[in-house]
């Protein structure tokens, strides 16, 4: 009987590289260092145990009850060398279907998929599995509770899925969940992009089967990632990198250090704004900076980061071994292991940008609030004049929101374009209607092509309801006979004094004006005062 030739045996062996990095050459794997923890691609892979179906197999769609599972993979890239990066992996399931706290795969409820509602609650009833006892309790040793190496599982094991992750020529394997995350350290990544591929399987009696396979890309850097966000009061726009003059610009410096790899490290941020006003260096990753000139201005910010570390030995350290040389005299001489010094590494990010400075609305103010009178009947709004004025560029449009006391609840809205020729005077009256009484917030806002500049002010509209308006009557008409009883009493004792110095018989003519005014003068003293008479017989007439 034949043997077959070494070559036709390793035709029908497979290698991880092969099942996980079919598009790619794997001799770009093989230039990186060993990953902590991880595995040489080159071991042997169990297809027996764990099939391995090309893109496009028709196996695939049959791989899961209801559809197919998407799994879908992140990392907190990009990563500064030295640190840490993970990567997180979550399987999407079918509509209508979610994991359980016991990790089984059921139904949703009241969640009605494409064949409708199905009798079983259970899509995948892992703690029921009644095929063999071995995968209720994850103690025995079975040849198929391995890994796709033959590594065995750890113990006590309750996981459903297989995940492999593999990149750099290196594989990594883990029982999980429906979500999963795998750290490694970079320090021995090259930098620049690489690829990070999982393939997921499910168990099925004893066996698995692939239910998805995802990859992405991350980037390992030796440059500290920044992003610098730029805001400032009034801009209408901070996205556009447009800004105003004569305001201060906030620049907040974002570093991203998720494995917080910078903690312990000394950082430093050097400012150039480009326009003229010098180098600034801080230990504080916040900045205000005013431009006083309009124009387009380069802005530049290097960040430092001094990282504690271990020095490097420029040659391969000595055995641990302390061999005994003999000086004279035959004292020995023991040569002990030098230890490491601890060094410190420099970091650099650095961040530009060009910034254009133009010239917008600084503040607006509210100098005057009055009422508008109307002549004749009141209407049904009231009407109220806002007196404003405003600092910087012209305005070319208002907008005036109406809210509730609290100035969450918006009310009306209105925006109007100035059509004022305000010359170089920025005061302008906006009037605006209230429709009932009560306390409203008004927003006034003033904008242009560049700007928003707002201020704000609570208005009290009093009410006017019938019986107010039927009191107000009323006091008016007793104020109006007060000062009627006040004038009678004046013009009685104004005739009174008048007939003391003069003499009734001497004049005729002034008898008949006296005799007249004292029929009205008696007449209106009856009215008002109709139980208390005069007894002097002067006044009877």
């Amino acid at each position: 009987m034949s043997t077959p030739d070494l070559s036709e045996k390793t035709k029908r062996r497979q290698w991880f590289q092969d099942v996980l990095s079919n598009e790619r050459p794997s001799s770009y794997m093989r230039e990186h260092n060993q990953l902590n923890g991880w595995s040489s691609d080159e071991n042997d892979w169990n297809e027996k145990l764990y099939p391995v179906w090309k893109r496009g197999d028709s196996r695939w769609k049959n791989s899961w009850k209801g559809g197919r599972v998407r799994a879908v993979l992140t990392s907190d890239s990009p990563a500064l060398v030295g640190s840490t990066i993970t990567f997180a992996v979550n399987l999407v399931f079918p509509r209508c279907q979610k994991e359980d706290a016991d990790g089984n795969i059921v139904y949703e409820k009241n969640c009605r998929n494409d064949s409708g509602p199905s009798p079983d609650p259970y899509v995948y009833n892992w703690t029921a599995w009644t095929e063999d006892n071995d995968w209720r309790d994850g103690t025995s040793q079975g040849h198929h509770n391995v890994f796709p190496d033959g590594k065995p599982f750890p113990h006590p094991w309750k996981r459903n899925f297989v995940y492999v992750f593999h990149t750099l020529g290196q594989y990594f394997q883990k029982l999980g969940r429906c979500s999963v995350s795998v750290s490694i350290n970079t320090a021995n990544v090259t930098l620049g992009p690489q690829v990070m591929e999982v393939t997921v399987y499910r168990r099925h009696g004893r066996t698995y089967v692939p239910i998805a396979k995802v990859k992405d890309v991350y980037v390992v850097t030796d440059q500290i990632p920044i992003f610098v966000t730029m805001s400032q009061k009034n801009n209408r726009n901070s996205s556009d990198e447009i800004f105003l003059k004569d305001l201060p610009i906030i620049f907040n410096v974002l570093i991203h250090d998720p494995s917080h790899f910078l903690n312990e490290s000394a950082i430093y941020y050097k400012w150039n704004f480009g326009d003229n006003t010098g180098l600034f260096v801080s230990n504080n990753p916040i900045m205000n900076h005013t431009y006083v000139l309009n124009g387009t201005f380069s802005f530049n910010l290097t960040v430092q980061a001094t990282v504690p570390g271990l020095c490097s030995s420029p040659s391969p350290r000595p055995p641990k071994t302390t061999p005994s040389l003999f000086l004279a005299g035959g004292k020995p001489l023991e040569l002990r292991e030098i230890p490491v010094e601890n060094c410190k590494i420099n970091r650099y990010g650095y961040f530009m940008a060009t910034i254009t400075i133009v010239a917008g609305i600084l503040q607006v103010n509210i100098l005057q609030v009055t009422d508008v009178l109307t002549p004749g009947p009141q209407p049904d709004d009231s009407l109220v004049d806002f007196v404003l004025t405003c600092q910087g560029s012209i305005p070319t449009e208002i907008c005036t929101i109406i809210s509730d006391p609290t100035c969450q609840v918006t009310q009306d809205t209105v925006c109007n374009t100035v059509d004022e020729d305000l010359g170089d005077t920025c005061l302008l009256t906006v009037r605006r209607a209230f429709s009932s009484p009560g306390t409203y917030c008004m927003n006034l806002t003033l904008g242009d092509d560049a700007s928003l500049a707002l201020t704000s002010t609570l208005v009290s509209i009093p009410g006017r309801d019938p019986a107010f308006l039927l009191r107000m009557t009323n006091g008016i008409l007793v104020f109006v006979g007060f000062l009627t009883i006040f004038v009678t009493v004046i013009a009685i004792l104004v005739s009174k004094k008048y007939r003391k110095y003069k003499a009734i018989e001497s004049n005729t003519g002034i008898v008949v004006k006296d005799k007249g005014l004292n029929v009205f003068l008696s007449r209106a003293k009856t009215m008002f005062f109709p139980g208390n008479q005069e007894k002097d017989p002067l006044l009877k007439n």
